[in-house]
């Protein structure tokens, strides 16, 4: 958005173009690196230049760049391991007796799992012909 030198005003055509381009896409809720960069380069295209950026002020947000990239990093690699882990344990139950909470009668019913299925977030086992989600899952028995 360029602003007006002398009276410091924002021009009302690039303001409406910028309101119109963030209504138009799809908004994201996250600031990833690529949005971090952009900001940077508009600051530092837009700074004055009788005072410019103070160095050890870029260095800061350089740094915090770097450890936004590597929370995202850490975050991804978090959720990958729990998918892994629920996929892992809902593969150990095929064989073994489970029960669960039916949710429509309340009832508790006990089968043994035949099946499990990856189709969804959450992994579902098949008791008694019926796909349970692995997290309804309350109770498992080894079968002799």
């Amino acid at each position: 958005m360029p602003i007006d030198g002398i009276t410091g005003t924002v021009d009302q055509a690039a303001q409406a173009a910028a309101l119109a381009a963030n209504q138009s896409g799809s908004r994201s809720q996250t600031m990833d690196s690529e949005v971090f960069m952009k900001l940077l380069v508009t600051q530092l295209q837009n700074q004055d230049p009788s005072s410019p950026m103070d160095t050890n002020q870029m260095i800061s947000q350089q740094t915090q760049l770097a450890m936004m990239e590597q929370i995202t990093n850490q975050t991804t690699t978090a959720n990958e391991n729990f998918s892994l882990q629920m996929r892992i344990a809902a593969a150990n139950l095929v064989g073994k007796q489970v029960s669960y909470t039916d949710a429509t009668s309340g009832t508790t019913v006990t089968g043994t799992a035949t099946a499990v299925s990856y189709a969804q977030s959450v992994p579902t086992v098949t008791v008694n012909g019926k796909e349970v989600n692995l997290d309804v899952i309350s109770g498992i028995k080894t079968t002799p």
